[in-house]
């Protein structure tokens, strides 16, 4: 079965799969998104040119659709993803601003001055009252069907904090074979676990954890017997223990503006 699970991951997989990833909580300031969004989009190739030398291995930026639900959440989601933790301490610890500007004016050589090139990368922050950097790892996760991100896509994230040791394996053994099956029938399209290891200083003290979905456009609506695990006595009772080992803030609802 593992070999299985295995082989569908890879099969299926996207870029929440990296084993290490950093994800960015970008505030946005006030009337600031079409400024922001050019400056992505500029990023955009050189983000390709960095993946394909080994710098990172994926990118993918998530614009905040939650309404009325926590004024704290940020504007936009980014998620860059590595393959092991020495890669994105190496991100984090040689990438100056030299570097990418370096990269930038041989992915823009005979398509932008340096001058432009210059003032683009001289205005980033300029867009953002602050970023929040989370540095996470996976623990678990489902196969992921329908293949890359694609602009328009959908998904969720849920912020979590562990109340005690059992968390983990609440998730991964209780919650984790019940998506599975869901995802399997086309009714979700993935579920990732992951643990937050280490955090800038303007992160949310108390989180330890982070849940991510991804949503598929055109549902199977049988889900009968997921209804029918969850309405047994012996479920009941074991989701009682996952809900007693962490709170669970609402849901950061996204949807994919660009991915790399």
């Amino acid at each position: 079965m593992k070999k299985l699970i295995l082989t569908l991951t890879i099969l299926f997989s996207i870029s929440i799969n990296a084993q290490y990833a950093i994800i960015s909580a970008v505030d946005i300031k006030e009337g600031a998104d079409e400024g922001y969004l050019k400056l992505e989009e500029f990023f955009g190739p050189i983000h390709d040119a960095t993946i394909e030398a080994g710098v990172q291995n994926s990118q993918t930026v998530f614009k905040v659709t939650s309404e009325g639900q926590n004024s704290d959440y940020p504007d936009y989601i980014i998620i860059t993803g590595f393959s092991s933790k020495e890669q994105l301490a190496a991100y984090n610890e040689s990438w100056s601003g030299d570097a990418w500007t370096n990269f930038a004016r041989r992915v823009y050589r005979g398509k932008m001055s340096r001058g432009a090139i210059t003032r683009m990368m001289s205005s980033v922050g300029d867009y953002s009252n602050e970023r929040r950097n989370y540095h996470v790892e996976l623990i678990d996760a489902t196969p992921f069907i329908g293949g890359d991100w694609n602009p328009g896509d959908k998904a969720s994230m849920n912020p979590m904090v562990k109340k005690n040791d059992d968390f983990e394996n609440y998730e991964t053994k209780v919650w984790m074979p019940l998506i599975q099956k869901e995802v399997m029938k086309g009714n979700h399209g993935g579920w990732a676990f992951l643990n937050i290891y280490e955090k800038t200083p303007n992160a949310y003290e108390n989180l330890t954890h982070m849940v991510f979905n991804k949503q598929v456009s055109s549902p199977n609506t049988d889900n009968s017997e997921m209804m029918e695990t969850m309405s047994s006595f012996k479920y009941q009772k074991l989701w009682e223990g996952l809900e007693a080992s962490r709170d669970m803030l609402d849901a950061i609802t996204l949807e994919v503006i660009s991915s790399h």
